[in-house]
Order: C-alpha cells, then sequence, then structure tokens
C-alpha cells in the first residue's frame, strides 16, 4: 500500500515539473509557432457571415423573403455578429484603443484601426442587410494569421491577367496610396449568357485596407470586413457565387478537391482566398409559401 501511495506522488510530480515546464514555454500574446512554422502557414482563409446556426445542416443561406420570421432569423444572426464592431464595451479595454485610420496614417504602439460599421449603406442595420428586399448581404472577412502582412498589387504592371476587368479599372481609378488593399471581386462560379448575379455593390471599399495588417493580437482589434450587396439577383434561380481574395501572396486553386484560395459556404472545410455562395432569390412581394431564397 505504502509503495503505491508514494509511487502516485512520485507521478503526480513529475507531471506537475512537466505542465510547468510547458506552461513557461507559452506565451498569451503571440503563438510560439508563426507563420510557416505553424500548421496555419501564411495562406489566410476567407470567410462570410451570416453562418446558418444549425452546424449539422446546409452548409448555405436560406429564408422566404416575405416571412418575417425567416428574415428576422437571418438579421439577428447578423446582430449577433457585429454587435462588438456597434458597441465597443464589448471588447477588451472597452476598445478605447481603437482609433480611425486611412491610408496616411501611423498607428501608435498599442492602437488598433476601428472598422465603422456605419458606412456599410444598404448593409447596415439599420437596413436590415437588405434581406426583407430579397437583396441580401454577405460579410466577406479574412482570417487571421498572427504577424502575416499581405503583399499589395501597387504596380498595375502585376495585376494578374485573371483579375476581372472591372476591379482593374477601379485600382487604377484609385491614387497609388489607396491601392494598398487585400481585393475582394465575386461573380458566378459558372459563366452563363444571362446575367443571374445582377449588379453588385461593395461597402464601404472593395478591399481590407493596409492599415489593417498585420495583426499582432493586440485587444480591440476587429477584423475589418467587405459588404457584398447582391442588389438585384435573378429570382427563383440557383446561381453559385464566388468571392476572391487578391493580393500577391494569396495563393488560389479551384477545384472541389484539394482547394487552396477558397473556401465553400456548403461545405465546413475552411481554405483560403475565396468564398462560395449558392442563391436562389424569391422576392418577397411575390408572398412565397414553399419557396426560399438560399445564399
Amino acid at each position: 500500500m505504502l509503495f503505491y501511495v508514494c509511487f502516485y506522488i512520485v507521478l503526480a510530480a513529475l507531471f506537475a515539473i512537466c505542465m510547468q515546464g510547458l506552461l513557461v514555454t507559452l506565451n498569451h500574446q503571440h503563438p510560439k509557432w508563426q507563420l510557416d512554422e505553424s500548421r496555419i502557414g501564411t495562406n489566410p482563409g476567407v470567410s462570410y457571415r451570416p453562418q446558418p446556426e444549425d452546424a449539422e445542416g446546409a452548409n448555405s443561406i436560406q429564408y422566404v423573403a416575405a416571412n418575417k420570421t425567416d428574415v428576422l432569423t437571418w438579421v439577428n444572426i447578423m446582430n449577433q455578429f457585429l454587435a462588438p464592431y456597434e458597441d465597443h464595451t464589448l471588447l477588451p479595454g472597452g476598445g478605447k484603443n481603437q482609433v480611425i485610420c486611412d491610408f496616411n496614417s501611423t498607428i501608435s504602439s498599442g492602437n488598433v484601426c476601428a472598422f465603422d460599421v456605419k458606412n456599410l449603406g444598404a448593409c447596415s442595420a439599420a437596413e436590415g442587410y437588405g434581406y426583407s428586399r430579397s437583396a441580401p448581404c454577405i460579410f466577406i472577412k479574412l482570417n487571421r494569421i498572427y504577424g502575416w502582412q499581405p503583399e499589395f498589387y501597387e504596380d498595375m504592371e502585376d495585376l494578374p491577367a485573371e483579375m476581372p476587368d472591372d476591379l482593374v479599372n477601379h485600382i487604377k481609378s484609385l491614387p497609388a496610396s489607396d491601392r494598398r488593399q487585400i481585393w475582394i471581386s465575386c461573380s458566378e462560379l459558372t459563366k452563363t449568357d444571362e446575367n443571374l448575379l445582377g449588379p453588385i455593390q461593395y461597402m464601404p471599399s472593395q478591399g481590407f485596407p493596409a492599415y489593417y495588417y498585420p495583426y499582432m493580437n493586440i485587444e480591440g482589434y476587429l477584423s475589418p470586413l467587405v459588404a457584398v450587396h447582391l442588389a438585384r439577383p435573378k429570382p427563383k434561380t440557383t446561381i453559385s457565387i464566388e468571392c476572391r481574395a487578391w493580393a500577391k501572396n494569396i495563393v488560389y486553386r479551384g477545384g472541389s478537391r484539394d482547394r487552396t484560395g477558397s473556401a465553400l459556404v456548403d461545405d465546413e472545410r475552411s481554405s483560403s482566398g475565396t468564398v462560395r455562395v449558392v442563391a436562389v432569390v424569391v422576392p418577397s412581394s411575390e408572398n412565397p409559401r414553399n419557396e426560399s431564397t438560399a445564399l
């Protein structure tokens, strides 16, 4: 009996010593393994909001635009997601270190750039994020990687040949300083002769500005967002939409398997560079009973 008591005391002591040694190596401010040394790597994932609350159900946004309960479900999900953006008291430190930034700003140590949700136009909370009008908004964000610094397309000669013409023209229209962004472009995944998607608006801009990077795990930091407003998608039509992030060091490869540079909304797996959305829009004016809007 005495042997077992001594044995377990020694075992517990060894465990405590090993655990203490492990805790000494941990840093709550930054990960021990970073960028290429970490399993996360250097290719940030693209994610979207709102996401279904039922993790086991279809990974898409489905609702009947004429059904107030359906609409309110998605509005509430967005309200919950944007709550820290609206109410800074929900942030560590109360968001007191958030400052308004621009492309000419120099951020002091310990401060982070604020993201103003009042600049979202038709994708604001006051507009119900467009869901009741069959003109829904999808919010795109880049997943955080500690210390990752994007490489921007600042030289117009470096723009990829596959970059959409409208995005190329938009970038060329901006001052050189404002081109330091991770760009977002959305289009139909399967091209058709008919424009099923309709016009797209990006708010507050079509990219994630440079001053939000790198992410250094400073309290009060909020990821920048791009609200993609589908103003007039074709009713009762399934539309596959792909939104891609553009930077020199974001790797993209399409396809249904081994996809990089992408994240599929209808798949629980997350990868980097794009987000794919499947949409079927039913206008609220038709008062449907058995049909739904899916994003």
